[in-house]
């Protein structure tokens, strides 16, 4: 088997697909990228065995099929190091020796039997459902939730991004049970009624994927595993099995006291004045009043304080609301528009929070934030 590709190429395809192979693994063969040629199509797929991610290039100069695994670190390391130029792969498949020839030298190292590398699973046709999506929307909606999704071995199911569909909408949920958020696009009707959780690592390899792709992609999923079908790649993963939290139920419904106020600004001053706070509880507190917030921290054991007061547009009675700093935050910096909304009904019910610009038509971002104890 033999053939001549591009290093640059090459690089650019196992760099996105290397992010699912784990730093330790429970059978030895995983720790290899999987390449198989076949007329002229070179598949190469590495996995973990939770998820496996593959992608394809076509090659104009190749002879001979065949399927070899060849160690992941040591071919992505060597090829950080060339720069652009064809590279030709000779390998003899009685022996597993791989040949690596470049313009200057030549790189040998021995490759293992491919047929040991596991099996991908299959759609359960009986039970399985699929639909498209563009690919710039499900970007949009992993960027908007993997931050709030938990690291929780008691409760997995918290562990990834819940996806719901629905005749009339596309929804996907994450939460840690502290902060939530709920991304729909109502003008995107799957139509049919499912759901299923995807893992956090999953939803990190799309995230790095979908940023370099702009068509559409399909999503076929059973009751255990789930098929993302790209332009040049296509990852399966296990689903995460259990039933996912009731999140409408801690979205409060009546929020009479709203809060608008320029998203930059609010952002900033929760960082300088959180550097005050204490670093056990990590509590800022909010102050509103007529067109002012005032943001407050202290840590009383040293005895330091911060304050700084902006211009809003404050709706309600006066309030007094505690949130943790920090998720505060990580909500802001995930808010893509120039100003927000906040909405609450007391201190001791949770916060929303709502970008006051949509990006598209039919799409609707909630974040929520637990209060604290002032």
């Amino acid at each position: 088997m033999e053939f001549i590709v591009s290093s640059n190429e090459l690089l650019g395809h196992l760099s996105l697909i290397k992010g699912v192979i784990n730093s330790k693994n429970t059978l030895p063969i995983l720790d290899n990228f999987l390449f198989n040629l076949e007329n002229n199509v070179l598949k190469i797929t590495a996995s973990d065995l939770e998820s496996t991610l593959n992608t394809q290039l076509s090659l104009d100069n190749a002879t001979g099929d065949g399927v070899i695994a060849i160690e992941a670190k040591r071919l992505f390391d060597m090829l950080k190091e060339f720069s652009d130029q064809p590279l030709t792969f000779k390998i003899d498949m009685d022996t597993y020796r791989v040949d690596i020839f470049s313009g200057n030298g030549k790189f040998s190292i021995v490759g293992q039997n491919g047929k040991e590398f596991p099996k991908l699973p299959e759609l359960n046709a009986s039970s399985a459902a699929s639909f498209r999506i563009d690919s710039t929307v499900f970007l949009k909606g992993i960027n908007s939730t993997i931050f709030a999704t938990a690291d929780d071995e008691l409760r997995p199911v918290m562990n990834g991004i819940y996806i719901e569909l629905t005749a009339d909408y596309f929804r996907m949920v994450a939460t840690d049970s502290h902060k939530l958020v709920r991304f729909t696009r109502h003008d995107i009707a799957p139509g049919t009624d499912a759901s299923f959780i995807l893992p956090k690592k999953s939803a990190t390899i799309l995230k790095n994927i979908l940023a370099k792709d702009g068509n559409d992609i399909k999503i076929e999923f059973d009751e255990k595993n789930a098929f993302f079908s790209l332009t040049d790649f296509k990852l399966t993963c296990r689903l995460i099995e259990g039933k996912y939290p009731a999140y409408g139920s801690v979205i409060p419904i009546n929020n009479p006291n709203k809060l608008t106020i320029d998203r930059h600004e609010f952002y900033n001053s929760m960082k300088r004045v959180s550097l005050f706070a204490n670093q056990a509880s990590n509590l800022s507190k909010l102050t509103m009043k007529g067109t002012q917030l005032t943001i407050s921290a202290q840590d009383i054991d040293f005895s330091i304080s911060a304050y700084e007061n902006l211009n809003c547009l404050y709706d309600g009675d006066p309030m007094d609301i505690g949130f943790k700093s920090g998720f505060l935050l990580e909500i802001l910096s995930n808010i893509h528009s120039v100003d927000v909304n906040l909405e609450m009904s007391d201190p001791s019910r949770a916060g929303i929070l709502t970008p006051v610009d949509k990006d598209a038509e039919g799409e609707d971002v909630l974040m929520l934030i637990m209060p604290m104890m002032v």
